[in-house]
């Protein structure tokens, strides 16, 4: 059987690729303004301001690329590092294990009942898992957060008998499919409305409508894989990510025993409660908007409530329930955050790292034994952040070949003559071809949307479909696109080849891009609410 190239190779390849695109195609650029979208400013395109340049072509680039994508996407990288510096430490101790073992045990006696038993126990994990997470891609636009839940879906796929495409998909398919079918995420509907002159988180209705089905197909899919070729070690897409995990859990065979906690950890819980005292101090209130309405909650001092309350009793109980309700609230926490107070990765990395010297003084863990466990994660992710870098040369390459602005400007020339529902589902095509350039939301909104909505005026489809065709365009090809860098960190800290995961996630991206098509066609034929 032929060996598949190892993602370097295959990203490497892309970005010659693209160097030779240079070469081949007309440059151009657009002219752009700084315009205030929703409160932020952004770098649009103007209107009618196309101008044919000549091409930069690219050559001896490839081997600069690398480094000039290490720069841009600098943020995943350390994220990365940080991450699994982090999550290193929290394996280690072995709470993770005990966590996961606790799960499966529940699961097992869960499906002693005749309608658990129907459905499946590893079903029911695997359902609500990537319905939770696409509520979350689908509210504020979970991406890049999905990274550091891979160390925790992967062993529990793996616990209950999947392989590690299947843990993957629980934390970041589930997420990508809820950014596809958003409802009121800012990055991308908040954008490209803003840019488009629509009301804001209007046609509410009917994506909510295109939520369910995206969904509905994708978790569907993933379930199929699951007993189809995910619980077969000679059927898996993944086998040598499958050994790796096998080996770390071979590793660690014994689970230790629980213990109540020391007076270390007493004085570690106190201190990190007076913090978050503090951190409650300065920020009472969380301000969370949905459909143009705010609500003020106090949900940082009722989380520190619920720590004052909840360590107290798990110190008690044993030391490695404490670690897991901090990683529970380090989650809670992110997503307050990131709903509430416009969190970044910056933040997210900060809660961890947050969480992990909490940890160490509930471990009673040395400060150089906690610097020695965090750089030997940190080297572990260096394979993953590395092709982070990597994958970002594939843009460096184009942009500065100048042939971005022109691709899209000639691609959208083609169809100003066509039928409403044909140009709907071009523009639909256009709108995944430009994510695979541009895999950022809010980035490609920037780009495209002045475009194309006044090109949807022209064409006589509303503005709304629009943004409809951006928003299934920018959503499904974030799931295999080479460019993306969460992708391709996502895929690292799996260990999965990314050619295993193409195979994978093929015939599901061919499934997304036809529901897609038909999804576009309501919104042409019939007048609906907000459209």
């Amino acid at each position: 059987m032929r060996k598949i190239p190892h993602t370097y190779v295959l990203l490497f390849a892309v970005i010659c690729l693209a160097a030779l695109s240079t070469w081949l195609l007309p440059g151009g650029q657009f002219e752009r303004a700084a315009t205030e979208v929703n409160g932020s400013m952004r770098q649009l395109i103007v209107a009618g301001s196309f101008q044919s340049v000549d091409a930069q072509p690219q050559s001896w680039q490839i081997f600069t690329a690398f480094f000039k994508g290490f720069e841009r996407q600098a943020g995943i990288i350390v994220f990365i590092f940080i991450v699994g510096g982090v999550f290193f430490q929290l394996q280690n101790s072995r709470a993770l294990d005990l966590g996961i073992l606790s799960l499966v045990k529940r699961i097992q006696q869960l499906e002693k009942a005749p309608w658990a038993a129907r459905l499946g126990g590893g079903n029911l994990v695997i359902a609500l898992c990537m319905l939770l997470f696409a509520v979350f891609g689908a509210v504020f636009g979970m991406s890049e957060e999905t990274i550091p839940f891979v160390l925790l879906f992967v062993p529990l796929s793996r616990s209950l008998g999947y392989d590690a495409i299947v843990g993957v998909s629980m934390c970041f398919v589930g997420a990508a499919l809820g950014f596809a079918g958003a409802l009121l995420n800012p990055f991308t509907i908040g954008v490209a409305q803003g840019i488009a002159g629509v009301q804001p988180f209007s046609g509410l209705e009917y994506r909510l409508f295109c939520f369910v089905i995206i969904t509905t197909v994708g978790i569907g899919y993933v379930l199929w894989y699951a007993h189809r070729w995910g619980k077969f070690a000679d059927r898996s897409f993944c086998a040598s990510a499958n050994a790796w995990w096998n080996e770390q859990a071979a590793s660690n065979t014994e689970l230790p025993a629980h213990r109540k906690g020391s007076t270390s950890a007493y004085v570690s819980w106190f201190l990190l409660l007076v913090s978050m005292l503090c951190f409650a101090w300065f920020y009472p209130l969380s301000t969370f908007e949905a459909g143009g309405k705010q609500w003020q909650v106090p949900t940082i001092p009722f989380l520190v409530m619920l720590y004052a309350v909840g360590g107290l009793w798990l110190l008690r109980q044993s030391v490695y329930y404490l670690l897991l309700f901090h990683l529970s609230l380090a989650i809670g926490g992110i997503v307050v955050g990131v709903m509430a107070h416009g969190w970044y990765m910056e933040e997210i990395a900060a809660v961890f790292l947050a969480m992990a010297v909490a940890n160490a003084g509930v471990m009673q863990q040395s400060a150089d034994n906690f610097v020695h466990e965090f750089l030997a994660g940190a080297r572990d992710m260096a394979s993953a952040a590395l092709v982070v870098g990597l994958a970002a040369g594939i843009l460096v390459i184009l942009e500065q070949g100048l042939i971005i602005d022109a691709i899209l400007y000639h691609t959208a020339n083609l169809f100003k003559d066509l039928p409403k529902a044909w140009a709907a589902e071009v523009m639909f095509a256009v709108q995944t071809g430009i994510n695979i350039l541009v895999p950022s939301g809010s980035g490609q909104a920037a780009l495209t949307m002045p475009v194309m909505a006044p090109l949807a005026d022209l064409l006589g489809i509303s503005r709304q479909t629009a943004v409809l065709a951006f928003q299934f365009g920018d959503g499904f090809t974030n799931l295999i696109t080479p460019t993306s860098g969460v992708l391709i960190g996502v895929l690292g800290m799996a260990r999965i080849e990314y050619a295993q995961w193409f195979k994978f996630m093929l015939p599901l991206q061919l499934l997304l891009l036809v529901t897609g098509a038909l999804l576009l066609l309501p919104p042409v034929l019939w007048q609906l609410p907000g459209f």
